[in-house]
């Protein structure tokens, strides 16, 4: 039965870490064209997921991160967590709508 529910973990904590990293990805395409990066994220994200955008001159990085359970709510979670980078488009560099 143990083995069980660390398998389920398991599968829990990898389909988190897909998640985050489309929304990572998503997260920093759209802060890339001028959009709201965090918006976009927290759609794709895991619920409950935390959402960070940072600017870096010309590149726009998002890190995504959320809590998984381990066997059940009584034991600690584990974070999983993705980022992503991508450039600002000309347009939006300039700060030119």
């Amino acid at each position: 039965m143990l083995l069980l529910f660390a398998g389920l973990t398991a599968v829990s904590a990898v389909t988190a870490k897909g998640q985050c990293v489309d929304a990572a990805r998503e997260g920093a395409l759209a802060a890339a064209r001028g959009d709201s990066g965090a918006a976009a994220a927290s759609r794709v994200a895991p619920s409950g997921a935390e959402v960070r955008v940072g600017p870096d001159g010309d590149m726009v990085t998002v890190l995504v991160r959320a809590q998984v359970r381990l066997l059940g709510a009584h034991l600690p979670a584990i974070s999983v967590e993705a980022t992503a980078v991508a450039a600002r488009e000309p347009d939006v560099a300039d700060g030119t709508p």
